[in-house]
């Protein structure tokens, strides 16, 4: 790791950037961080506790002068989203992220960066270890498992925490405060199929989509990014339009919450046909390309002669699979008629699965309104189930409801113009998933609210933060604790 990263200013908090970052910390695989974050409580000498489902809490007293403020909460998730580039070696079980500066930027080499919520979690730390940070009672939350079902929001009871404001730190715009966010639910599609021995007059190729952004599959629904699942159904479908190709496997996509960036499929077509299909892929990938191109500078479509697999898909099925997936819907399928340019209903194709006579294709639908995110959830399921699949609807975790006359907001609003020469925060509920939704039913009169600083790319391997605004955010966290209303 550079240690060019610990010589950034605010130095406090990039070295506890650099510290978490050495430690990995998958969503799922929490315990190395678990432990961290218990030993860090440990050494500073104050209360830390485990829940029951590993969310980590460590209290800290109000320094002196702030003991008739009111108690508050800063919170933020420990786990971080792994995604790599595919010519990145890199174990994320075992390595720390490797970052190094570009420009105005903090990057990792090749992988996500974890400044989403690793940025949070630092600063929290910092203050925790200040000795001349001003502050009142202090609770922080350190949450498991955000990224792939907030589990650590979900199980955390009630009672647990005594403060009266919660400052979450995971939002992604250093000009934003958040107020609201989506909630959210997985729909995933599977079932099984018979697999035909592949003729003896057949040829294999491999098709493989690649080069995306890929991104928040909330956050960046809306950008009008490629989605490798969804690329790769298109060229499939036509292939066996024009020359009967049968699919022998397909694995696209990786995290519920990435937007696909890459796509793998094998499958099979009569040799007469292997001229004409190779030139039908050029033409069809290139007019993707073109389509794309604003957007997608770097998309890959390439075809490739392999051997022939041994089996392929039932027609029936494949037929099926395909419309299925080509009817599915992706990106937006509401915007907000009371928050301007809000994202309110959107849906990810994130996975899809084919191989031994299995087919599980995953999505994750978000939306602000519970009763459009159930109306999109179950266009899924009846699209899905049209084709003979099994649909499995979960994870289901509700949205934060935008409280406009929340004290906190009033706190944070002017402190913000004050030091950012009058100019206004832009007040905001996110279509991301924020865990204020969650932890507000069993603490539902706490006050929150979200800001955090300007973090890029978030869940794709083009993550970076932003140096000079870590700075800005840095200096309104100071300001924001000095500030904390009396109790």
């Amino acid at each position: 790791m550079s240690a060019e990263i610990r010589q950034l200013e605010p130095k406090v908090l990039w070295n506890k950037f650099a510290d978490l970052n050495a430690v990995p910390r998958p969503s799922k695989k929490e315990e190395r961080v678990i432990k961290f974050m218990k030993d860090f409580g440990a050494s500073l000498g104050l209360e830390t506790i485990e829940d029951e489902v590993g969310n980590v809490i460590i209290k800290k007293p109000a320094t002196s002068g702030m003991e008739d403020r009111k108690a508050i909460v800063m919170q933020s998730h420990l786990d971080m989203v792994h995604q790599k580039n595919n010519d990145t070696v890199f174990d994320f079980d075992t390595q720390g992220i490797d970052m190094h500066v570009v420009g105005d930027w903090v990057k990792a080499k090749g992988t996500t960066l974890g400044a989403d919520n690793g940025l949070g979690v630092a600063t929290i730390m910092a203050i925790l270890e200040s000795k001349d940070i001003a502050h009142p009672a202090l609770e922080a939350l350190f949450t498991i498992d955000e990224e792939t079902g907030m589990t650590g929001a979900m199980g955390l009871k009630g009672g647990l925490l005594n403060g009266e404001i919660l400052l979450n730190l995971d939002t992604e715009e250093d000009d934003e405060i958040g107020v609201g966010c989506a909630g959210g639910v997985d729909v995933t599609a599977t079932r099984t199929y018979e697999q035909e021995e592949t003729p003896e007059f057949k040829i294999g190729f491999k098709v493989t989509v690649k080069g995306l952004q890929g991104g928040h599959s909330g956050m960046q629904i809306h950008e009008g990014l490629a989605n490798a699942n969804k690329i790769m159904n298109r060229v499939l479908f036509d292939g066996f339009e024009n020359f009967g190709l049968r699919i022998s496997e397909i694995d696209g996509g990786s995290l519920r919450n990435a937007i696909p960036r890459e796509s793998n499929a094998i499958v099979a077509v009569d040799s007469i046909h292997e001229e004409a299909f190779i030139s039908e892929m050029n033409d069809i990938s290139e007019e993707i390309r073109t389509e794309y191109k604003t957007m997608e500078p770097d998309m890959v479509i390439e075809v490739s002669k392999i051997e022939t697999p041994e089996f392929i898909m039932d027609l029936g099925v494949q037929e099926g699979l395909t419309r299925a997936l080509y009817a599915a819907l992706n990106g937006v399928y509401r915007m907000s008629a009371d928050i301007k340019d809000l994202v309110e209903t959107s849906n990810n194709v994130a996975r899809v699965i084919v191989k031994d006579g299995a087919i599980k294709v995953g999505c994750l639908t978000r939306s602000s309104v519970e009763s459009s995110k159930w109306d999109l959830a179950n266009m899924l399921r009846a699209t899905f189930e049209l084709t003979g699949c099994e649909v499995e609807i979960s994870g289901d975790y509700p949205g934060w409801k935008p409280n406009m006359d929340s004290d906190i907001l009033k706190v944070l609003v002017p402190l913000y113009k004050k030091l950012n020469g009058g100019e206004e925060p832009h007040v905001a509920a996110c279509h991301a998933g924020l865990e204020c939704g969650i932890l507000g039913t069993n603490y539902p009169d706490m006050d929150m609210i979200s800001f955090g600083p300007n973090i890029k790319g978030a869940h794709s391997p083009d993550e970076r933060a932003q140096i000079s605004s870590a700075q800005k955010y840095w200096e309104f966290v100071l300001e924001i604790l000095k500030n904390i209303p009396k109790k």
